[in-house]
């Protein structure tokens, strides 16, 4: 049985399609396209690594925010609109040599093709194990039309597109025709000697993948991302989705600022016989402050409270405070304005019903993983950590990833 130590993944995204601008960093459902690709891959049980083949910086920070891994850039000359996959997975097999085991085993994900159902990935690669004469798997579904009833013209006049069979496909019923399957592009499995000693993505025996036709998509235009766009929201459990929504991680974030209570705590107090209170932070939430700070990302709380906690806290991480706020969106243009930054550039933390404005004017919204249904529903991102549980350095390494200034 194959173990997933011995299985790569590789989703090949380059930056410059054209029928589409920016087509693997779009938002389709909320997600970037690239982003089912990379949820696929790392979802499945039998997937040890998930490699992004990309010769863009942007796509590549992208990835690495998302989980995925990113050893190199692929070169200019495999980019090209003409370029094969071959060329490019063969390029990606040599550029990961080096110690260790080589995979035998290779999932293609084609980002174009990103509705894929659960568990499709793993059998692609159990039915390819299974079978030692076997050189790769493919995706296949039954086509809306039989190439049987399709026609070609020949000298202006029209004729089958299959010759050979007996009568007239073209007029026969469709049950009594051939079955036909077309390759969907959704999840292939291909040995890797396949590809580096026989030259070749699919080998001499393929076996098939039978996928339902429904969820079989080859986003190349517009017209067909728009019925996607429509068709992935009535979809729900059936395809493989991104774990979070990342929907602006493609922008560079030049200010942060974050509510206090039930985020850098998580939202507890503790009253002495005296009335004092107190609270507990986490420092490691201060030492991701400290690297957003140190890349040159200024971090700022707002609180609508006076006491001095948060001000003390503030001090520790040496972050601007501002206290005694009672609209949160007029206080954030107001920073952003002071930090010389589109509100487009900012990302605002927040976890209660006080930080909706905010949540609603920033660039990036986030909301703590324990966050009120209300602010999570306007958050583009919720985060995997609780207030007071990491989730300020959750937000911070990722923003670091984003800028391109370190790994989530």
């Amino acid at each position: 049985m194959v173990t997933p130590d011995r299985v790569l993944a590789i989703i090949p995204a380059r930056g410059g399609s054209k029928s589409i601008p920016g087509k693997n960093i779009k938002l389709l459902g909320g997600h970037p396209l690239i982003a089912y690709g990379v949820a696929a891959g790392l979802q499945a049980e039998l997937v040890g690594r998930v490699i992004v083949s990309t010769d863009d910086p942007e796509i590549a920070r992208l990835a690495k925010a998302l989980g995925a891994e990113v050893p190199f850039l692929r070169p200019m000359e495999l980019a090209g609109d003409a370029v094969t996959d071959l060329p490019v997975f063969r390029h990606a097999l040599e550029a990961l040599g080096g110690p260790g085991d080589p995979p035998d085993i290779v999932v293609h994900l084609r980002p174009t093709s990103p509705f894929r159902p659960p568990g499709a990935v793993d059998e692609a690669v159990r039915i390819l194990a299974g079978d030692p004469l076997a050189d790769a798997v493919r995706s296949v579904a039954p086509p809306a039309q039989s190439p049987f009833k399709m026609w070609k013209r020949e000298d202006g006049r029209l004729v089958p597109l299959l010759r050979g069979r007996t009568g007239e496909a073209y007029n026969a019923p469709r049950q009594s025709l051939p079955e036909v399957l077309w390759q969907t592009g959704q999840v292939d499995a291909v040995r890797r000697a396949t590809i580096l000693e026989k030259g070749s993505m699919t080998g001499d025996r393929i076996l098939p993948l039978v996928m339902d036709p429904r969820l079989a998509v080859d986003l190349d235009t517009l017209s067909q991302w728009d019925a996607a766009e429509a068709q992935v929201r009535t979809l729900g459990d059936s395809i493989v989705r991104p774990a979070r929504s990342p929907l602006p991680l493609s922008r560079r974030i030049r200010l942060v600022v974050s509510d206090f209570d039930g985020v850098h705590t998580d939202d507890r107090v503790w009253v002495s016989q005296d009335g004092r209170e107190s609270v507990a932070c986490r420092r490691g939430d201060g030492l991701g402050v400290a690297r957003l700070q140190a890349a040159g990302v200024p971090f700022v709380i707002v609180s609508s409270e006076g006491n001095p906690i948060v001000g003390e806290r503030a001090r520790k991480l040496k972050a601007q405070c501002v206290q005694r706020v009672r609209d949160k969106g007029q206080i954030l243009e107001k920073l952003a304005a002071e930090h010389g930054v589109l509100l487009s550039e900012v990302a605002y933390l927040g976890n209660d019903v006080n930080d909706l404005e905010a949540l609603r004017i920033a660039g990036l919204a986030v909301a703590v993983a324990d966050a009120r249904p209300e602010a999570a529903a306007e958050a583009d991102l919720v985060l995997k950590r609780p207030g007071g549980r990491g989730a300020v350095r959750e937000l911070c390494e990722l923003i670091l990833a984003m800028n391109g200034k370190g790994d989530p």
